[in-house]
């Protein structure tokens, strides 16, 4: 009797101090719409297992891709450095940025742009000098630097994913539900960043349309793509471009077809959609280690659209274990290059072997 009263003395301790600390969110209700059924053009395939593994086992978290013009992939790891992989499937551990590098793209010089979660936008001169280009807005300094393209008039268009939690927290985020995103523009002529659009749900990947005039960006809480214009009679406004989405939509890229081509990390989940109506209930949730915290399913996806926003294409691994978590997709020459934020691999399928996007070529 005395170890049962003594067990429950030391439960109802650890339950009330478990109460009592404060929550590290402040949670905000929101209510999803009904998930679509995931059918027809986003019917589950395995079209991503037929994809080539780069890198098998020597990378870790390649968030995001791009090649250049001798067909060598560069990639961002866990572990801060940008690495080099050949096209004879060597692995190089090119530089470190001592921070997170996420998104990156290749400007008109030979400089890559890098995205990084730690230490802003930054810029890699073909030799490996590293510069940060900006690591503030309006006076709020970025948290959580995260995707990052290019205009044809040199204009850097990137996102900062919040400004209150940084990358190890997203899940705090999520279940805050505030908006703490940005879209931001920094041009390389002035050195000056804009504030596009704010108050955004984790402002995710971006992508600008081939002919300039606006710029896609995810907003990835909220299971949707906006499109911001940048010139024409809509300039500075912005509208959905796609919504109610199967999954979390991460990055995201554009072909020499005009077709958009976005990477999601993982499906909805009903759990989160039914916390977001309980904001009290996140705010418990949140206090919890992350290993009990609602977590991704392993399964891989990637859906294109077309310039109107409808789907066009999805290739799926349904069991997520070829490819999954994927956090982004990157056409070069016929081909899509997949990166993933917690994987050992980078993944590399041929256009052609989607049906009926290979006769588009």
């Amino acid at each position: 009797m005395k170890w049962l009263m003594a067990g429950l003395l030391v439960l109802f301790l650890l339950l009330g101090g478990f109460l009592l600390v404060p929550s590290p969110i402040d949670a905000q209700t929101w209510q999803s719409q009904a998930p679509e059924p995931m059918s027809g053009l986003l019917a589950p395939n395995e079209y991503l297992r037929q994809a080539e593994l780069l890198a098998l086992g020597q990378v870790y978290g390649p968030e995001d891709t791009t090649v250049n013009s001798e067909g060598v992939v560069f990639a961002g790891t866990q572990d801060g450095h940008i690495v080099r992989v050949f096209p004879d499937g060597s692995v190089e551990n090119w530089v470190s940025t001592g921070g997170r590098p996420l998104g990156m793209v290749f400007d008109q010089t030979g400089s890559l742009i890098v995205a990084d979660a730690w230490k802003g936008l930054l810029s890699i001169t073909p030799g490996g000098d590293i510069t940060v280009l900006t690591r503030e807005a309006q006076g709020i300094p970025f948290r959580f630097t995260d995707d990052v393209d290019i205009a044809a008039d040199g204009r850097i268009y990137f996102t900062d994913a919040s400004s209150r939690f940084q990358q190890p927290d997203y899940r705090l985020d999520l279940l805050e539900m505030r908006p703490h995103g940005r879209l931001l523009r920094y041009s390389p002529k002035t050195g000056m960043t804009e504030v596009l659009l704010g108050d955004m749900h984790f402002a995710n990947g971006v992508a600008v349309a081939p002919d300039g005039d606006y710029v896609l960006v995810n907003e990835t809480w909220k299971y949707r793509i906006l499109r911001y214009w940048i010139r024409g009679p809509k300039a500075g406004q912005v509208e959905v471009f796609a919504d109610n989405l199967p999954g979390f939509p991460d990055n995201l890229a554009v072909d020499e077809k005009g077709r958009f081509w976005v990477a999601f990390p993982t499906l909805r989940n009903a759990s989160i959609d039914a916390l977001h109506l309980k904001p009290w209930l996140k705010e418990l949730v949140a206090k919890l280690p992350k290993g009990l915290q609602p977590a991704p399913q392993e399964y891989g996806l990637v859906v294109a659209f077309d310039r109107g926003g409808k789907v066009i294409a999805s290739l799926h691994d349904t069991r997520g274990k070829h490819l999954q978590e994927i956090t982004s997709v990157n056409p070069y020459d016929g081909q899509l290059y997949f990166g993933s934020l917690h994987n050992d691999r980078i993944g590399r399928l041929s256009l052609k072997a989607i049906p009926g996007l290979g006769d588009q070529q």
